[in-house]
């Protein structure tokens, strides 16, 4: 197999989160391209073929629906515990609309509990860098999400997950007219140590 290297380099380090409100409103992602991210996302490295990610994809309509269902189960979560507060609340009914798409990005665990459930986590985060990584390609904003409703075991069920599952957050996409910013990390010596 023959890749450009430079490219692929320059995708790697000039890949960013871009925030929905940075997103051009009224805008909306193809889902040619919609498919092609979650087709790459299919491409992730897992131990043992057991392919533990899942994706339930909201547009149009489907967002209204993500964001009554968001906020109301905020709502009863936190009224229970006392956490409440309004703003949250407005901003789960609100935000969703601010995004072409948002993919709710979950875990479903093997039945035979063959993988230590850290490995299954960790080949789902491979899958959300695969879409990251295509978003960037085809000049899509994106953003993983992990706020909100994320660890609420109450939300599971909505997505059609079971109590062994795990909701990891939400992918937002986006239309962007923008430069991305440059991007920020300490040397990668100061993170490495060879041993010859």
């Amino acid at each position: 197999m023959k890749f450009d290297v430079e490219q692929i380099n320059n995708l790697i380090s000039g890949r960013r989160s871009v925030f929905p409100k940075d997103y051009i409103q009224g805008k909306t992602v193809d889902d040619r391209i919609v498919n092609q991210i979650l087709e790459n996302a299919n491409w992730a490295p897992t131990h043992r073929l057991t392919e533990p990610w899942r994706f339930v994809v909201f547009s149009g309509e489907g967002l209204k629906k993500l964001a009554a269902f968001q906020a109301a189960c905020y709502k009863e979560v936190t009224a229970k515990e006392g956490g409440f507060k309004e703003e949250r609340y407005q901003n789960l009914l609100t935000k969703p609309m601010e995004s072409s798409h948002i993919i709710a990005v979950g875990m479903k665990r093997d039945k035979e509990n063959r993988i230590r459930e850290v490995e299954e986590i960790g080949a789902v985060f491979c899958a959300i860098q695969n879409m990251y990584l295509t978003a960037t390609a085809y000049g899509v904003g994106c953003y993983l999400s992990t706020g909100g409703i994320t660890y609420f075991d109450e939300a599971k069920s909505f997505f059609g997950w079971g109590e062994h599952d795990k909701l990891i957050g939400f992918f937002n996409l986006g239309v962007i007219d923008c430069e991305l910013k440059p991007g920020r990390r300490k040397p990668i010596g100061d993170k490495v140590q060879w041993i010859n």
